[in-house]
């Protein structure tokens, strides 16, 4: 019986096996990199020291890849400098840098690529350690929507569930919700019902759960299985991820969030704005007094630069100066400056130390504001990321001092056409770079598109590119149509930002291929556009209406004074020819009567 027993309970057990396994293809994968080409695929990877390993995930499926760091492990202690994971945007370590993975990473990295191709690089440093990763990738197409995937829940309280919910959630889900209640309150998430996979390190399917407003920071904590786990927030801001992989579905989850005020002093009415230009961190007093702060005792790294007190303290200057530090990590540029609370003189104080330390961060798509307080309500950090003013126009000659204000503009065909970039920064150590341009009859960019410039190589004979000069980008070329009669030709140039200190840059590069391209690529990445252009033929063409209507607007007023002199000029000229008629007709009865006989009576 006990013989039988153990033969039923084998099949139990291989099925909890194959489960926990997840059906991940491990099978024939290199230990240290690997080409792979597969619509998806998780990776189980161990390594140890000095390993420098490639893996290129590549396949033509006009699709994007979103890649999934579910668990990693590197050496205790080890730095972002020896030892981390590098992603980049594209089919090789020439490609643009989309991120970086390593021991101090406070969050579950999710990437995804631009294109059908993304490629990461794990490189370990000399500690001896089994390093043990687990990712995995999938493709899809960003336009396929999920119903009840994520969303902004703004209100006081409210529920979440898992999509499908109660039903088994799809594979592939990857779900984002963000979480605000009202000022100077917290937020508690209570899950009710929990029910994903289950793995002992929460690979396969998991939900995160951040301290913020982002993923990219704050994790809370990552959960799966079976539990019904609960969180707390440390501000009025919460971000809740659901992420599965293509295999084992369960129920998913029902979560409700509740808010509550936020204990002690009063929460800083506190925010960092940040421009090409300027730097401004606003201060309540109320706040500051309620710590126990003097408003006038504040300062920035230079104490010359002195705040602007009204109802609050406001400390508003251009990026580079009142002490301002300038950090460039390869992928963003930081601004950093400190607000401390200055000595009065005494040789010793009871009173609490302050230290804001306010960063703008220059980065492509974002609008965060965030604030970091202490345990005891004191604020420490206060971080922003701005974006770069970046403008593009077409100008009327190779001194580009006048530029083209009309739209659309008008042009002969192989017309040489100037165009300039042009960076709004008072950060006079920037450089402006041009990598990539293209030309599209759709003001969207679809098909079909013509390459002039790519990797800051000139892709048309006639392209012609500037050095560059401070903070503009310059190129010309000329005129063109499209076939099959397009109208318009729009222009969309992908700008590069890079600090001009920094003489490896890919901003100083020019004309680098993507297969050669150096690791240290951009900085800060951006685009612009700039149409539409049309051929003066066109202008001329009866079926163009759009120009023509604009010209008859203009040509209103002397057409209507014409219409009027010319109308006068008939009327007088009728009445002219009426009154000669009258005469005649009056002279021509004189003269009859002259030579008429008088007929006698008798």
């Amino acid at each position: 019986m006990r013989a039988l027993r153990q033969l039923l309970l084998l099949p139990l057990v291989a099925a909890l096996a194959l489960a926990e396994d997840n059906s991940i293809e491990f099978t024939g994968v290199p230990r240290c990199g690997a080409a792979l080409h597969e619509l998806h695929k998780a990776l189980r990877i161990e390594l140890n020291a000095n390993a420098n390993c490639v893996w290129q995930i590549q396949r033509n499926a006009n699709q994007t890849i979103r890649l999934v760091f579910s668990y990693f492990k590197f050496a205790p202690s080890s730095s972002c400098e020896t030892e981390s994971i590098k992603v980049y945007d594209g089919p090789s370590t020439y490609s643009p840098l989309l991120g970086q993975v390593c021991n101090n990473t406070d969050a579950v990295p999710v990437l995804q690529s631009s294109s059908d191709s993304l490629t990461f690089l794990i490189t370990t440093n000399s500690v001896a350690f089994t390093r043990n990763f687990f990712v995995f990738y999938y493709f899809f197409s960003p336009e396929t929507k999920t119903e009840n995937c994520g969303g902004q829940l703004t209100g006081p309280s409210g529920t979440l569930t898992s999509p499908n919910y109660p039903a088994p959630y799809p594979e592939f889900t990857y779900c984002v919700w963000h979480i605000q209640t009202a000022k100077n309150s917290k937020i508690n998430l209570q899950f009710q019902d929990f029910f994903l996979e289950l793995d002992q390190n929460c690979q396969f399917d998991f939900t995160a759960v951040y301290d913020g407003p982002t993923t990219n920071t704050g994790l809370l904590g990552k959960v799966c299985g079976r539990a019904q786990p609960t969180f707390e927030s440390s501000s009025n801001v919460m971000t809740v991820v659901l992420s599965t992989d293509y295999a084992n579905s369960y129920r998913g989850f029902s979560a409700q969030y509740t808010s509550a005020p936020l204990p002690g002093p009063v929460e800083p009415d506190t925010f960092l704005t940040c421009s090409s230009d300027s730097m401004k961190i606003v201060l309540s007093k109320s706040y500051l007094a309620s710590v126990g702060y003097n408003e006038t005792h504040l300062q920035l790294n230079d104490p010359s630069c002195s705040p602007f007190i009204t109802d609050s303290v406001i400390f508003s200057f251009p990026l580079t100066s009142c002490g301002t530090t300038k950090k460039d990590d390869g992928q963003s540029i930081t601004y950093t400056n400190i607000i401390s609370h200055s000595a009065n003189g005494n040789i010793i104080t009871r009173e609490k130390d302050i230290q804001i330390i306010a960063k703008c961060k220059m980065e492509n798509n974002s609008t965060l504001e965030v604030i970091y307080i202490t345990k005891n309500n004191i604020i420490q950090n206060t971080t922003a990321v701005g974006r770069y003013n970046v403008s593009m126009s077409f100008y009327d000659s190779d001194s580009f001092s006048t530029p083209v204000r009309q739209s659309p503009y008008y042009v002969d065909l192989n017309q040489s056409l100037f165009a300039q970039v042009t960076l709004h920064s008072t950060d006079p150590n920037l450089l402006v770079f041009v990598d990539t341009c293209i030309a599209s009859p759709q003001p969207d960019f679809g098909s079909p598109t013509y390459d002039l410039i790519r990797s800051g190589c000139n892709k048309d004979d006639t392209v012609v590119i500037y050095p560059p000069l401070e903070h503009y980008g310059r190129f010309k070329f000329n005129a063109f149509r499209f076939l099959r009669s397009f109208p318009s030709v729009y222009l969309q140039c992908d700008i590069l930002i890079c600090d001009s200190n920094n003489t490896n840059s890919r901003c100083t590069q020019g004309c680098i291929s993507r297969q050669k391209r150096a690791i240290s690529s951009y900085t800060w990445k951006t685009n612009a556009v700039v149409g539409p252009i049309r051929l003066k033929r066109d202008l001329r063409s009866a079926g163009h209406s759009e120009s023509l209507a604009k010209a008859d607007v203009e040509e209103t007023p002397n057409l209507q004074q014409y219409s009027f002199y010319t109308l006068s000029l008939v009327v007088l000229i009728s009445n002219i020819i009426i009154v000669a008629a009258v005469i005649l007709k009056y002279h021509k009865c004189q003269a009859g009567y002259s030579y008429q006989k008088i007929q006698s009576s008798y």
